[in-house]
């Protein structure tokens, strides 16, 4: 090993020559650059100022990485196409999350316009997210219930005073959600501006599919009830458990109630998506299945007069506007407001990055820039908390059919946020005549399809303990909240990882006739499995041949090879021998080996270098 020193030390010696002549030389470089910078500046300053402007309306209209106005036309209609797709789901979700339509109606203008404008994904479209129902729907519920017990306590009021508190109680919840919304905001500008958008990336698939299963159960089992006018219940398992009470109502109304007629008018709306979906023309196939469902249930209720309840919109936006006040800055004191903040911050990041992964695989535009995307959703969330609305994420189905339309630049996000604002201020009785039932309906549909079957099939392929993890995050979803759940699944992934980098495989199997054995290592040989692979290892007899398989093993450190490789000395001093592709050892563990030019940490056993005939011989691996 020492004969071979030399002539690395003086290749090493001659590099670093090279590299100090070429740090002088870029160091001169440098500064003629300075001095040539500095002339031309003083000679130039007029004429860049003459094109400041010009830079300046460049860089805003490039936005995201392209010109806004570089396709008009496709995004013209693709902005249409959006809107209609849009228009019932934001009234869906906001209904969903326990507030009025108007609430989900603003979240997508903001979506559009605001998030749209500073968008680091070219084609994703923001609104509100069918992801984060449970979590508003959940906090608007607890600040409710904690104001109603601070106004009445154990006193006995009447039915009017009562009525009133639970008038304050409202607006006082979605004073918090505001509160809430803008912290959430606040946490995804500084996480953009600190270059974090990667990192709300890494999460197991196998948790973002139970998150998102799991809260496809929560809103099916909530929106069941919605479809049939009734209320839903108290948490996710009483909803899910009452569900045949609620088919009950909608087939046999034994109160004498309407729910039968609401239960109707929900089922027209899932036939009329599945119907449209499967045998609409193809020239009217970029209209959206649920926009024609919600037409087709309106037109129903309304021609056969049904006693179903309605969508509630407002006349005047204006009054839908939940603005700050003083109470705002008091809620920064409750740790609930804070602690929501940070999930919905956590998630709504999650969702929409990878919402922009999934539409970059759509088309071949431009690319995402995460941190600029992830810092437009702050500023949109932002202006969401300011103005009462609910939270929003970059949201795949629009996304998608912005894609599938032909769209080509934020533009068309834009343009739809746009179509929202004149139809909400132009035609708002027109949203009166919308069954709630119906868009109830449209939400079961789609927490049908966020729970996606499919997806066990492909966790299944990458084992079962990934299966586990997704069922343990449903489970614990449903059964006790949102965040619980994400928590549980982010453990049980972290253990998993854990217990891969810690377990070791070590299987020695002894030919007393032919004096030879095999030892199968499989998993990862870390320090932590050092006192093992030494047990293993002092079983070995003295004067046999040892063949070592790692083939199966995923990763061996300094401390485990170290060990080999001073076992190995010892055992050929007693008689034996180790037969082992060392140099394929060093090339698959470490930065890439020999392959790649670089020396390896610990050498080889000198013996074993030196023996012309342990070189020839290879472990059949």
């Amino acid at each position: 090993m020492a004969g071979r020193a030399g002539p690395s030390n003086q290749l090493c010696f001659q590099h670093n020559d090279r590299l100090a002549c070429g740090r002088e030389h870029a160091i001169d470089s440098f500064h003629q650059a300075i001095k040539h910078r500095t002339m031309t500046h003083t000679s130039n300053a007029p004429q860049q100022q003459k094109h400041l402007w010009q830079r300046t309306r460049r860089s805003l209209l490039a936005g995201s990485g392209v010109h806004l106005l570089s396709a008009p036309r496709r995004d013209f209609l693709a902005s249409l196409v959006v809107f209609l797709v849009a228009l019932p789901l934001c009234m869906g979700i906001a209904i969903a999350s326990g507030v009025s339509p108007a609430q989900g109606l603003i979240t997508g203008i903001v979506g559009g316009v605001v998030a749209g404008a500073l968008t680091g994904s070219p084609l994703s479209v923001s609104g509100p997210a069918a992801g984060l129902t449970v979590l508003v729907f959940d906090f608007l519920q607890s600040q409710r219930a904690e104001f109603i017990a601070r106004r009445i306590g154990d006193a006995a009021v009447g039915e009017t005073t009562r009525a009133a508190i639970e008038a304050e109680a409202y607006q006082f919840s979605l004073l918090a959600l505001g509160v809430v919304v803008f912290l959430g905001g606040a946490l995804q500008l500084t996480a953009g501006v600190l270059r974090m958008g990667q990192w709300f990336r890494a999460v197991s698939p196998s948790v973002i599919q139970g998150m998102l299963a799991g809260i496809g159960v929560l809103i099916f089992s909530s929106q069941f009830h919605v479809m049939v006018d009734d209320s839903p219940k108290a948490n996710g398992l009483e909803n899910l458990l009452s569900i045949p009470e609620a088919v009950i109502k909608g087939l046999i109304p034994l109160d004498g109630s309407t729910h039968h007629l609401a239960a109707a008018t929900g089922a027209l709306t899932i036939i009329t998506i599945l119907l449209w979906e499967r045998f609409s023309p193809q020239k009217l196939k970029s209209i959206p299945a649920p926009l024609v469902a919600v037409i087709v249930a309106s037109l129903f209720a309304t021609a056969m007069q049904l006693s179903v309840i309605n969508v509630q919109v407002p006349r005047n936006l204006l009054d839908s506007l939940t603005l700050p006040t003083i109470d705002s800055l008091r809620l920064l004191q409750s740790p609930d407001v804070w602690i929501t903040a940070v999930v919905l911050a956590a998630i709504a990041s999650a969702e929409t990055l990878l919402c922009a992964t999934a539409v970059d695989q759509m088309h071949t535009g431009p690319r995402t820039n995460y941190d600029r995307e992830l810092a437009a959703q702050g500023v949109g969330n932002m202006t969401c908390g300011v103005l009462g609305a609910l939270p929003m994420t970059a949201v795949i189905v629009r996304s998608s059919a912005n894609v599938h339309a032909g769209a080509r630049t934020p533009l068309s996000a834009i343009l739809h946020g746009l179509w929202l604002l004149a139809f909400i201020v132009l035609l708002p009785d027109v949203l009166n005549y919308v069954p709630r039932a119906s868009l109830g309906a449209i939400l079961v549909y789609t927490g049908y399809k966020l729970m996606n079957p499919t997806a066990v099939r492909r966790l299944w392929a990458f084992g079962k303990s990934e299966v586990a993890i997704y069922a343990a995050t449903v489970a614990v979803i449903v059964i006790e909240d949102l965040l619980t759940g994400i928590v549980v699944g982010l453990v049980l992934s972290a253990a998993k990882l854990l217990y891969r980098f810690s377990h070791l495989s070590a299987r020695l199997e002894i030919d007393a006739e032919k004096r030879t054995a095999r030892l199968h290592l499989q998993g990862a040989a870390t320090f932590i499995r050092l006192p093992q692979l030494a047990s293993v290892l002092e079983r070995v007899p003295p004067d046999v041949e040892l063949h070592v398989d790692f083939d199966r093993l995923n990763y061996i450190d300094h401390a485990c090879l170290d060990l080999l490789i001073n076992w190995a000395r010892q055992h050929e001093a007693s008689g034996g021998r180790l037969v082992i592709n060392w140099e394929s050892l060093y090339a698959n563990f470490y930065r890439g080996g020999n392959a790649n030019g670089h020396q390896p940490i610990a050498p080889a056993p000198d013996s074993l270098h030196d023996d012309q005939d342990d070189q020839q011989v290879k472990a059949a691996s």
